[in-house]
């Protein structure tokens, strides 16, 4: 810690702004509440007076302010910072929060209360904590089951180094959330102006050579091994770790349904895609790259395969069960991991890798066959099937370096096997729940402005989310997205469940089909009219495309574009 200069008024938001400062934050993401007017006078006295803070963003919702930060992490990997409102905010932003912890983002969560509820000395903090804002035991004992760590700032002298030590546990692996509370009392205090150390990049650590040559060898040995592989693409260089280890041993690479962003390229020959169940009795080895649940259900084992898994942190502490049947550990960094296996792809057996390569290619090929089958029977299809929609956005975002975000649900499939993308850190999964792909999108393109981004999402998840404040913050921050509504009108996955448990009961011999319908719903684009921003409504498949260029020429103008399109499943 080091003594600096107190300057006049500085009180607990000065501490938390310039720890926030210290610790690297681009951005303050914040939803507002009434405790953060210090933090509000902190940051008005730095930009009078020209000193460093990080960039304040004025939020109307809980969910808009975490997914924003998800989103913004999700491509810088580094933690920022996120101001919500009590208890109550907490709690209303609590699923993006868990989100961000599922999808590996590190960040620091703040939220008040009070603890003097007006009978201590100093200033008055309002009836309102007393009368129904205040949590007993504090917020951060509800944050503790969604974030990685959760705790109170007790004095201001300590709220420096608080922040502190939360953004270094937020970075680690696994990375994620967290939390601290930081009562109003605190933020009020005067400030001695003792400040936090700057954080630096966590160190990594390595697998062995001791531990990596058997793995090696056992590659080596394999006659039928492959890849399997969730997030592998999350972590710094691992996309491209991962190519350069399956192009060097020639393995093909399954990205499963539970694969939340992209990890490898979808249009290389090596990419075997989403299903592992062709593998389970043929596979002798199954590579598990940084997955939390590859196997369902979890008791499905692999009849034959030796299972290596390498990830830095295999147990996923927040994954309330997790099975992967492993054999074999490699828990160092991930793509220091994968690069050193690379450079082990020496004395090969070339008749069997030659096998092994034809057999992937031919199995490639005729999934890429499938994929044009599909297509060319959507386009000749009554109404807009939805692989024509996912077909026409490959084809209008080839060579632009877009950024798919997707928050569909019964479309999921066919977003990943018909956009296919191929680059590092294009595609990624809305985690956590429905309601926040508008907030991980903008948070997306607030870290990658030059890069058209497109939201792929569903009505049904399309009504989740906060639509109005997702709207604000496009404007107000200039971060035009193409959002993209899969519109079926129904619940899909709902009714699908409903079906599938009760194929013979009420409901199909009644029609009377519950908790699903949303044809009830308005135009869904026109909530984005009075925001000025470019919207259509396209339910015939000769308008998609021309809809779609168009939409994207107003994005590239500075204009999210909203385009729902009425599809027929």
């Amino acid at each position: 810690m080091t003594d600096t200069t107190n300057s006049p008024g500085a009180d607990g938001g000065d501490a938390l702004v310039t720890a926030f400062n210290a610790v690297g934050a681009d951005y303050i993401f914040c939803s507002s509440g009434s405790e953060w007017a210090p933090v509000w006078e902190s940051l008005a006295r730095r930009h009078r007076d020209g000193l460093p803070c990080p960039q304040y963003l004025d939020l109307t919702h809980e969910t808009v302010a975490v997914g924003m930060a998800t989103g913004y992490g999700l491509i810088r990997r580094r933690p920022q910072g996120v101001l919500l409102h009590a208890a109550p905010g907490l709690l209303q932003g609590s699923m993006a929060v868990h989100g961000a912890l599922l999808a590996g983002v590190p960040m620091v969560v703040s939220s008040s209360e009070s603890t003097t509820y007006g009978d201590g000395p100093g200033q008055d903090p309002g009836g309102q904590w007393y009368r129904n804002l205040s949590i007993v035991g504090g917020p951060h004992q509800i944050a503790q089951p969604f974030t990685k760590w959760s705790n109170e700032a007790a004095s201001v002298h300590t709220l420096p180094t608080m922040v502190t030590r939360a953004a270094e546990l937020a970075w680690r692996a696994p990375a994620g959330p967290a939390y601290l509370n930081v009562p109003l009392e605190i933020l009020l205090e005067e400030w001695d102006g003792r400040e936090a150390k700057p954080i630096v990049v966590p160190g990594s650590t390595h697998s062995s050579p001791e531990e990596v040559d058997p793995v090696a060898q056992l590659i080596r040995e394999a006659s039928n091994p492959v890849i399997v592989t969730e997030t592998a693409g999350r972590e710094a260089g691992g996309f491209e770790a991962l190519v350069a280890f399956a192009e060097a041993w020639n393995i093909p690479v399954v990205e499963p349904d539970s694969a939340v962003c992209g990890n490898f390229p979808r249009t290389h020959p090596l990419h075997a895609g989403s299903d592992i169940g062709p593998w389970m009795d043929t596979a002798d080895l199954i590579l598990l790259v940084n997955c939390r649940a590859p196997f369902y259900p979890p008791s499905r084992r692999p009849s034959k395969a030796t299972v290596v898994v390498i990830d830095e942190v295999p147990q996923r502490p927040h994954v309330v069960y997790q099975v992967l049947f492993a054999d074999k550990y490699l828990e160092g960094n991930v793509a220091n991991t994968l690069r050193q296996l690379a450079k082990r792809a020496k004395d090969l057996d070339e008749t069997a890798v030659a096998e092994r390569r034809a057999a992937q290619e031919a199995r490639f090929a005729a999934e890429q066959a499938a994929i044009t089958q599909a297509e060319t029977k959507a386009e000749g299809a009554e109404g807009i099937d939805p692989v024509l929609v996912a077909a026409t956005l490959r084809k209008l975002l080839e060579g632009r370096d877009g950024i798919v975000v997707d928050e569909t649900i019964t479309h999921s499939r066919v977003v990943k096997r018909h956009v296919q993308t191929a680059d590092p850190d294009s595609y990624f999964y809305v985690q956590g729940g429905l309601g926040q792909g508008i907030a991980v999108a903008l948070g997306v393109k607030l870290a990658a402005k030059e890069r058209p981004v497109v939201l792929t999402i569903g009505d049904g998840a399309f009504t989740y989310n906060p639509v109005i404040q997702s709207y604000d913050a496009s404007n107000a921050y200039e971060l035009p997205l193409l959002i993209v509504v899969f519109n079926n009108r129904v619940y899909k996955s709902m009714n699908l469940n409903h079906r599938r448990f009760y194929p013979e009961g009420a409901a199909a011999d009644t029609g009377e089909w519950l908790g699903t319908d949303l044809h009830r719903l308005p135009r869904l684009a026109a909530f984005a009219e009075p925001f000025g921003m470019h919207t259509e409504t396209v339910d015939a498949p000769e308008a998609l495309a021309p809809a779609l260029e168009r939409a994207l020429k107003a994005v590239a103008e500075g204009t999210t574009a909203v385009v729902d399109v009425l599809v027929t499943r």
